[in-house]
């Protein structure tokens, strides 16, 4: 029969020490973890503020560029005032023969009833469409005819006083690349068909819309683009359109007359129009 082990006594006071250690480990882990609770709590605090703040900022960020835009635009100023003349309605037997220097700028002005809209013309893209342009401008077929369709935030059109037809229709020479903010173009019903018509894009969803109709051939000859003071002025006629496709406008807005300003190179040449009645009757069909 083996003898039994016996394992020698722990001191009562030795237990009390272990004791006390264990109580003081115990204590010493819940304070860590008491202190880590509040570390947890305090960057919780922190971030809810600095995420609504940097989202707020992105919000602002996305939306300066527009804000900015209607602010500028509402800065614009229309006036309540009438052509002195009701516009000339005179029809053409033929489109005027290509005289001006495709390599040459040339630009144009709007004199409108809320401000100058400037217009880079692109001779070179589009030779037909700004020969025509100029030739009609100087023949001041332009004057005192109205923006008869307004969309809001998509195009500002005119060009097109009365019923009736230009007498002439020019080729489609559509931008090369996609159409932007502050293009402007000529109006038509269908390939072949641009005459006197033009529309201004006035904001990114616009110029979507326009690309979106496809982009083999684009559908609307350009004629050139506005300048920034210009894009701000189209942007102010455009708080008078309404948002369905025929854009009746909610205030009658004037094209007063358009300048034309001499190119850089050779000057442009045009022989004298012959006057009879017939406006144009060009639509843009998005």
């Amino acid at each position: 029969m083996s003898a039994s082990v016996h394992f020698p006594a722990v001191p009562k006071a030795t237990k009390r020490e272990r004791q006390r250690q264990n109580r003081e480990i115990r204590r010493q882990a819940m304070f860590e973890a008491e202190r880590r609770r509040k570390r947890l709590r305090t960057a919780r605090n922190l971030a809810i503020p600095l995420v609504i703040v940097a989202v707020i900022f992105a919000v602002i960020q996305i939306t300066k560029s527009d804000n900015s835009s209607s602010s500028s635009a509402s800065a614009v100023k229309c006036v309540d005032r009438k052509p002195a003349n009701p516009p000339k309605q005179p029809t053409y037997p033929a489109a005027p023969p290509l005289s001006i220097d495709v390599n040459a700028q040339y630009s144009s002005v709007l004199h409108t009833s809320c401000g100058d809209i400037q217009i880079a013309l692109d001779a070179k893209q589009a030779p037909q469409s700004v020969n025509s342009f100029l030739y009609l401008a100087q023949n001041e077929y332009y004057n005192g005819t109205t923006f008869n369709r307004i969309v809001t935030d998509f195009v500002d059109q005119g060009g097109a006083p009365g019923q009736g037809g230009l007498g002439y229709q020019l080729p489609d020479e559509p931008p090369k690349t996609a159409y932007k903010v502050g293009d402007v173009a000529l109006a038509n019903a269908g390939p072949g068909t641009s005459g006197s018509a033009f529309f201004l894009v006035v904001s990114k969803n616009g110029a979507q819309q326009l690309n979106a109709l496809g982009s083999n051939p684009y559908h609307y000859s350009i004629l050139g683009h506005m300048n920034a003071d210009g894009l701000r002025v189209a942007k102010k006629i455009n708080t008078f359109g309404s948002a369905t496709e025929a854009g009746t406008p909610t205030k009658t807005l004037y094209v007063f007359d358009v300048g034309i300003i001499p190119p850089q190179s050779s000057a442009t040449t045009t022989t004298a129009a012959p006057t009879t009645t017939a406006p144009p009757a060009t639509t843009l069909a998005p």
